[in-house]
């Protein structure tokens, strides 16, 4: 199994395990979570399954979204979680998410996932385009991307339909050598 395990100053992103599920749960039966998400608040049976689902899969399955664990390096919570998709036809593009409990919000967290899954994903070799999809009402969201260096690539008016509404997103990207020269720069 290709494990994934990325790691900052408060951080570990890593697989998921059955001992993660009361955190899990806790922040993903929640409706405020869920309102910019693809699903509904989850029960505790949904949570389970849903760990065991992820528990296993090996990072880079063409095609294939994985979600990963944030847990906090001194408390070991979780705070979130994150996916990471890289595209069936190449793998050298990927799409992200995150996701982090409102208990935990505020303080960082995302944005030093988000830049530890950029710094990992652009230090692949020939890896070369990152995107993530936003709910566009999602303003935390977008600011978290923008401020990390992602640009606005298209606004789609109403085109999903998901939690009994239609919905509308935003969808953002970032190439190698935009994240290499933001990089550079704040070095």
């Amino acid at each position: 199994m290709n494990d994934l395990r990325i790691e900052t100053d408060r951080l570990v992103i890593r697989q998921f395990k059955l001992s993660d599920l009361e955190d899990f749960h806790n922040y993903r039966k929640d409706p405020e979570v869920a309102k910019f998400q693809g699903y509904e608040p989850f029960d505790q049976n949904e949570a389970r399954v849903f760990i065991l689902d992820h528990a296993d899969k090996s990072f880079g399955e063409p095609g294939e979204w994985t979600q990963y664990a944030i847990e906090h390096t001194d408390s070991k919570t979780v705070l979130g979680d994150c996916a990471i998709k890289l595209a069936l036809e190449d793998q050298r593009l990927g799409e992200v998410g995150i996701t982090i409990s409102p208990a935990h919000q505020q303080k960082g967290y995302a944005r030093e996932a988000l830049t530890a899954i950029l710094d990992f994903l652009f230090g692949r070799e020939d890896f070369h385009r990152v995107t993530e999809t936003v709910d566009a009402e999602n303003a935390a969201s977008i600011k978290l991307v923008e401020s990390v260096g992602f640009r606005k690539e298209g606004h789609f008016i109403e085109n999903i339909f998901f939690n009994g509404k239609w919905g509308s997103e935003m969808q953002y990207a970032m190439l190698r050598n935009e994240w290499i020269a933001k990089t550079r720069k704040s070095n």
